[in-house]
């Protein structure tokens, strides 16, 4: 369900007792830690555990793992998961309360009173790209407010109250939540259609993110990745506000260029140089691989620079940081086979993580389970999620997850698997998760490297092949 926004949103210590309709996912888990440690009393529902729920646990927010009215108890505020139904029983509580129900967005804002706000938007690899400028800002002593679409590694949580007064958090488009939060400095990884269920159309879906530079405070900052076509667009409408627009990337046009890039390996280095000045910083590594990630961290630097760290600083953190949950993230190895997850859930995603996962995979082969997620992405982009898959050696795809969507039968995972360009016994449709890691233990073998891809619930299945694997 989508909530509309009020015009006037109150700051988090004005909303009174707060429960939040939802609270396992990563977007309002973020939100209530925060709430929480702002001493704004939390409570919240939701109808599975997720990882993102001890965290909170750990502060002391009751959760309950089911919808019911009685969950609501004396709050005077309810922030709800767009995932929610109409007819969940604590929405209608509310409503029949009189109770202020607020979407995420506004709840997310309401946190952000009084920090200057840096928000990260794309297509892809916001998460990334937040928990990256993240680290680099508590190198630099930013002790900043966080709020990410991901279990950070190095603090293994998804967000903070920092002491400082900056506020970095990841802005989600595909509800249009990134047009409501204001920020005073900017970062857009790249704008490449999504969500078009939402937006409609591929034009209407970059017209938001012209919108979203339009939401930038006067006398703000914008940073793009310059080699996007989709971000390099912003830099325009930027620079006819009188932003501080700086573009960073591979290309020789860029402000900020990356140079003597290694992608070998587990890891990635480069050097950042300034156009303007032709001078390169220290040496960056990066203990992710790919060349995305490269990009991930390049932009984060820049925007740290924008708001006036050291550049030594930034780096420094850059280096210390160890990935983010479902992000190319190592589960382990058994029988001389590696497993890793990531949330690659768009074709572009898809072939940057398979690019990635090659290089980690050295002499020995990828075998990658993929599960399409919702219907509406399979639909209008089922063929090229096939296509992005064939870089591997062996494909299953498993039946799509529908989320928050009604399933439909013309639209299953079967549409993606008899995409892939690869020989047909080299790509297996298998529609019942709990099949999948039987299916790939069958596939893999010592040196091999199994990826498991998706937004879903296929997070669930790399441990499984551990376990068979270690039986």
């Amino acid at each position: 369900m989508r909530l509309p926004v009020p015009e006037e949103i109150p700051p988090a210590s004005e909303l009174g007792r707060v429960h939040f309709v939802g609270i396992g996912g990563a977007g309002l888990s973020a939100i209530a830690r925060i709430m929480a440690q702002q001493g704004v009393p939390v409570t919240g529902s939701d109808d599975h555990d997720t990882p993102f729920l001890p965290a909170l646990r750990e502060l002391g927010v009751p959760v309950h793992l089911e919808y019911d009215a009685a969950h609501v108890g004396g709050a005077d505020t309810l922030v709800v998961t767009t995932a929610a139904h109409e007819d969940n029983p604590e929405v209608v509580e509310g409503r029949a309360r009189g109770l202020r129900l607020l979407p995420r967005s506004a709840g997310l804002k309401s946190v952000m009173a009084g920090h200057q706000v840096v928000a990260v938007a794309g297509t892809h690899g916001k998460t990334t790209t937040t928990s990256m400028l993240t680290m680099a800002l508590r190198a630099a002593g930013a002790d900043p407010t966080y709020a990410i679409g991901g279990v950070l590694a190095a603090t293994g949580r998804n967000a903070d109250a920092g002491a400082g007064d900056l506020f970095v958090a990841e802005a989600d488009e595909s509800d249009g939540a990134f047009l409501v939060y204001q920020p005073d400095a900017a970062l857009v990884t790249n704008v490449d259609a999504d969500h078009l269920d939402v937006w409609g159309s591929e034009a209407a879906y970059h017209e938001a993110f012209a919108e979203f530079v339009g939401t930038i405070a006067p006398g703000g900052s914008l940073v793009v990745c310059g080699d996007d076509p989709g971000a390099r667009a912003l830099l325009a409408p930027a620079r006819q506000r009188d932003l501080e627009a700086l573009s960073v990337g591979l290309g020789p046009e860029n402000d900020w260029r990356v140079i003597d890039l290694d992608t070998s390996g587990s890891s990635s280095t480069f050097a950042l140089a300034s156009a303007e000045s032709g001078v390169a910083g220290p040496r960056v590594t990066v203990q992710v691989p790919g060349r995305h990630y490269v990009l991930d961290a390049a932009g984060a630097i820049v925007t740290g620079l924008c708001l006036g760290h050291r550049f030594a600083d930034l780096v420094e953190g850059i280096v210390a940081y160890t990935g983010t949950g479902r992000r190319m993230e190592r589960k382990g190895e058994s029988g001389g086979v590696r497993v890793y997850d990531s949330y690659a859930h768009h074709p572009a995603e898809i072939a940057g993580d398979l690019q990635a996962a090659r290089t980690l995979a050295g002499g020995g082969r990828l075998v990658v389970a993929y599960q399409p997620h919702l219907v509406s992405r399979t639909r209008l982009f089922g063929k090229a999620m096939g296509e992005a898959l064939g870089e591997a050696d062996e494909v299953v795809v498993l039946d799509v997850y529908v989320a928050r969507e009604e399933p439909d039968p013309e639209v299953t995972g079967r549409l993606v698997a008899d995409a892939v360009p690869l020989p047909e016994e080299r790509v297996h449709f298998v529609a019942d998760l709990g099949d999948a890691p039987a299916e790939l233990v069958r596939l893999a073998r010592p040196g091999d490297l199994v990826l498991t891809l998706g937004a879903g619930s296929v997070t669930d299945v790399g441990p499984l092949v551990l376990a068979l694997l270690e039986g």
